[in-house]
């Protein structure tokens, strides 16, 4: 045998032993027989460097540092879960699947892992990157780190699609958890509060021979690509396992509501008995194509559902009623409480939403407080024990002055939160705009946080967003902790700005009810800045889903002498204010005003192809047929009621070949 085939064969046997145990938990030799294999392998690797493997079980011990996390955009987005609590919710979500899809509906039932969400990328049977969830859009690249997780496969058993992504949680089971905190206390330090949050740090830490002492594992549970050749959810489970991934084996196939009722009546019962922690069930629909047809909102598919197990609660003192006030001037009261241990956490401080909520709840300063840590990440004060309530006690008056500047507060009619009216003064404000415009999901400019807004702001160096483009490194090195490379980051991150497109530009703008998705509603219909100031509120309503609340925030804004001055120096500094040449380059009006439902399967592209250049062809797509419908594109294996439906309502139905040639 040559020193290749020998290098090669004791790969191949070290990754089968270590399948075994890690992913089956059926180990077939001792802990040091595989650890002498390993070194025998090292000491091979080491002499021959010319049969370097990047995917090597040597590699797993890690050693690698990496400085900064390099930002990847996903392939493909990595949605968020709606949430459902009863039965009624579940039987809602149902009728609105009934109404999209044909035939019968059959649901797979997984429990909910809470850990750090992973997106793993195999290319030609290789682990190519391990992404995190990010913003769902991006993340951050932590490869190095996932290959010293055990669980997670380099390389695959037979099978596999030549490229595809596979979703799941990093976990921290509850028993190595328990072993890191006594060799914490052991020496001297602080225990880590909970499995999930020391699961999701070790992903960022920056020595991967750290990450590896670590007893980290991996669950996988959604496979995601292009004709995969898999035509079911729990389907491709089953093949993840084939492939060599560790996929819970929880996971049911169900065919009611009724029976995913008892799925997670069984698990809220026996999920203590689980190694790791679950906080409640995602139930998909089974039938990928069902799943293709019912497709995404602007934040979660449609074909998911998660349902949370009953929230944990906790009964403590609230010491002080706060205000904070947020960029756009809303007002938000903080119940500031005795610390207690709620759901693996210490909570000091809870959500009280609003003066309404305050007044509905009777909620007062030295109550004893019952607070709930449910689908929300920041816990709510859900009730008050009103016999523990001292005689002294007195209801609590919503301030009438913003607790920065002082301005008279404002409420508008049917709004349910007061404002401060002083935007270009209010130092909160001020802050919380440039902070929404450098996030992640607006401008995106790395060396820029939270914190050093506020240092910039703060020194007088900029009042608004547009000042960040005149900053110079020499003005920036006497912040705090600020070094010539960092200061040499930060300007380079803000000219790196100006690269970000446009519907990104608008959202970071901050206009009021302006999200993510209005943004590109607006972009992709007026195509420039300049094109959306001069539309009138009548025009801004006639565009697809944008209602006269958004409408009358958008003429505002731009009716402000102040925010166009910013805008006019934005279009200066170059910053992406019109959709560029090469994007309209691929949108044309040869749809306009015309609106399709797409079903069944395509060969010649896929359905999201379709459904993307029916966007860029200015055309809209609809989940469901109505009177509104222009045409139906159909595949093979329409369902026969949307058949039925188009037919009654005469809604033209085309083919996958007389829609490409309407566009091509």
């Amino acid at each position: 045998m040559t020193t290749e085939q020998k290098i090669n064969q004791l790969r191949e046997d070290l990754r089968q032993h270590n399948y075994k145990y890690y992913v089956l938990d059926t180990p077939t030799i001792s802990d040091y027989e595989f650890d002498m294999m390993l070194k025998d392998l090292q000491a091979l690797e080491e002499k021959h460097p010319e049969f370097y493997d990047p995917n090597s079980p040597t590699l797993r011990v890690g050693g690698e540092i990496t400085k900064n996390f390099e930002t990847v955009v996903h392939d493909y987005r990595m949605y968020s879960l709606d949430n459902s609590y009863s039965k009624e919710d579940l039987l809602d979500w149902e009728k609105r699947i009934k109404k999209i899809v044909d035939g019968e509906v059959s649901y797979t039932c997984e429990l909910k892992y809470d850990g750090a969400s992973i997106s793993l990328t195999y290319e030609n049977g290789e682990l190519l990157r391990a992404v995190t969830r990010g913003d769902g859009i991006q993340g951050d690249d932590v490869t190095t780190n996932i290959k010293t997780i055990k669980s997670v496969p380099l390389k695959l058993k037979e099978g596999y699609p030549p490229k595809f992504d596979i979703r799941g949680e990093i976990v921290l089971p509850f028993e190595g958890f328990a072993k890191m905190n006594q060799e914490r206390i052991a020496a001297g330090e602080e225990p880590y509060m909970n499995p999930r949050n020391t699961a999701s740090g070790s992903l960022k830490l920056q020595d991967s021979s750290e990450v590896a002492k670590r007893p980290l594992d991996c669950l996988l549970y959604n496979i995601t690509g292009n004709r995969l050749g898999i035509s079911s959810q729990f389907e491709s489970l089953e093949k993840a396992r084939e492939w060599g991934f560790k996929v819970p084996p929880e996971s049911k196939k169900v065919n009611t509501i009724d029976e995913v009722l008892d799925f997670v009546a069984y698990w809220d019962e026996h999920r203590h008995d689980l190694p790791y922690e679950t906080d409640g069930v995602v139930i998909k629909v089974n039938n990928i194509q069902q799943q293709e047809e019912l497709g995404f909102t602007a934040k979660a598919p449609r074909w998911a559902m998660a349902y949370k197990f009953k929230a944990e609660q906790a009964v403590t003192i609230l010491n002080e009623i706060t205000y904070q006030v947020g960029r756009t001037g809303a007002i938000t009261p903080v119940a500031n409480l005795k610390p207690v241990l709620l759901a693996g956490t210490t909570v000091k401080r809870a959500s009280l939403h609003n003066a309404d909520q305050i007044e509905k709840l009777d909620i007062r300063e030295g109550d004893t407080v019952y607070v709930e840590k449910g689908g929300e990440i920041i816990p709510k004060i859900i009730g008050v024990d009103f016999k523990k309530r001292t005689s002294d006690s007195v209801p609590t008056q919503y301030i009438t002055q913003c607790p920065e500047c002082h301005t008279s507060l404002i409420r508008k009619e049917g709004e349910a939160q007061h404002y401060c009216p002083n935007y270009a003064g209010c130092s909160p404000q001020i802050i919380g705009r440039i902070q929404h415009y450098i996030s992640r999901k607006a401008m995106d400019i790395e060396g820029l946080g939270g914190e050093t807004v506020a240092l910039l702001v703060n020194a007088g160096l900029i009042v608004n967003y547009a000042d960040l483009y005149e900053l110079k490194k020499e003005q920036v090195l006497p912040l705090e902790r600020m070094a010539e490379k960092s200061a040499e980051n930060l300007i380079s991150g803000i000219e790196k700005s100006k690269e970000i497109p446009f519907e990104r530009v608008l959202f970071a703008l901050g206009i009021r009810y302006v999200g993510e998705t209005v943004a590109k509603k607006l972009v992709k219909h007026y195509k420039t800045i300049d094109a959306i100031i001069a539309a009138t509120e009548e025009e801004l309503v006639n565009v697809d889903e944008i209602g006269i609340k958004i409408a009358q925030s958008v003429k505002e804004f731009f009716d402000s002498e102040d925010n166009k001055a910013l805008v006019d120096r934005l279009k200066q500094y170059q910053v992406q204010l019109e959709i560029s040449a090469d994007k309209l380059a691929n949108q044309t009006d040869t749809l306009n005003g015309q609106a399709f439902v797409v079903s069944g399967v395509f060969e010649k592209v896929s359905r999201n192809e379709l459904k993307k250049m029916i966007e860029d062809n200015g055309g809209k797509v609809s989940s469901s047929i109505s009177s509104k419908t222009s045409y139906v594109v159909a595949g093979a294996n329409m369902g026969p009621s949307k058949l039925e439906k188009a037919n009654k309502l005469g809604i033209p139905i085309i083919s996958e070949d007389d829609f490409l040639s309407k566009v091509t």
